[in-house]
């Protein structure tokens, strides 16, 4: 059964890396719903955070053929179970009185989200969450009119003791933890 997934991947930080991860994904016909990427505490490894829609036996040969790939250090396939997924959302809506700058700041207070930019016509909002929650901003600020929507794709990390790979824990981006130690 088709379900999104998401697959969090180290891979070296280099020129070419993403691009060579995301035409691996199109080659295999796999339509990429969120693609996230950004360094780690390692500045030569990047963390990429990849939510595809597939079914389990698609997905088992993602992470096989991911693995494969030389600046791949680890790939896992992240148990929704124990993992935390959020993405930045950053809505520009119409607010052109102050009754309704006052209802939108509610709003965004209501949701946790901060306003990061005000001007006579419009609101800026910033909300961090799950697709439930940004979703459920969308549809009420829709009745406001939303004139600009940028999305920064899912993150995910997996709670408690789960990391990426048991084996890396020694290496790259764990080491860092231990010196702290």
């Amino acid at each position: 059964m088709d379900k999104r997934r998401t697959l969090s991947v180290l891979v070296d930080n280099r020129p070419g890396v993403l691009s060579l991860v995301a035409r691996f994904f199109s080659r295999n016909g796999f339509n990429i719903e969120s693609f996230s990427a950004g360094t780690t505490v390692d500045h030569g490894v990047t963390r990429l955070t990849i939510e595809v829609t597939a079914d389990e036996s698609h997905t088992d040969l993602m992470v096989a053929q991911l693995n494969k790939m030389v600046p791949v250090h680890s790939v896992k396939l992240l148990d929704n179970d124990h993992t935390i997924r959020r993405e930045l959302v950053l809505f520009k809506v119409r607010a052109t009185t102050s009754d309704v700058r006052n209802e939108i700041i509610q709003i965004a207070n209501i949701f946790r989200g901060s306003v990061i930019d005000v001007s006579r016509e419009t609101l800026t909002l910033s909300i961090i969450g799950d697709e439930k929650k940004t979703e459920a901003v969308r549809e009420i600020l829709e009745g406001f009119g939303i004139i600009e929507l940028a999305r920064t794709g899912m993150i995910a990390l997996e709670r408690g003791k789960y990391t990426i790979d048991e084996e890396t824990k020694e290496k790259g981006e764990f080491n860092y933890g231990k010196t702290l130690l």
